[in-house]
This record gives structure tokens, C-alpha cells and sequence, in this order.
């Protein structure tokens, strides 16, 4: 199972969220199913996030097994 930290790093940073959609070319709902693990982000959007947050791309995800 794959548990989401995308919700808890951007609450963590320094951002807003509209200036991440901004960054990112996302809509507002886009970054909300990110943020609650409903939708993953797409590879390349991932890397950007990080480069942003400045955050390994491995914070983003957890695996646990089931």
C-alpha cells in the first residue's frame, strides 16, 4: 500500500497553493487529489515539487506492505 505525504509537505512549506498550481501548470482540484492521495502526480510534476520544496522525491511516498 502506498501511503501520501504530497498533503503534509505542501502544508509544511513555505508556499501557497496557488503559487505551486502556478509553478506546476495544475489546477487547484488537480493539487487537492494530490494533496489527499485520490490521483498521483505525474512524474514529471513530482520532480518539479520536490525540486521546489526541496524535499528527495522519496518523502513523497511511503510503502507499506499490506
Amino acid at each position: 500500500m502506498l501511503i501520501c505525504n504530497v498533503g503534509k509537505l505542501i502544508k509544511d512549506s513555505p508556499f501557497k497553493r496557488e503559487y505551486l498550481c502556478d509553478y506546476l501548470g495544475v489546477s487547484a482540484n488537480t493539487l487537492t487529489n494530490w494533496c489527499q492521495g485520490k490521483t498521483y502526480p505525474p512524474a514529471d510534476k513530482l520532480f518539479k515539487l520536490a525540486y521546489v520544496l526541496k524535499v528527495p522525491v522519496k518523502e513523497f511516498y511511503i510503502y507499506v506492505e499490506e
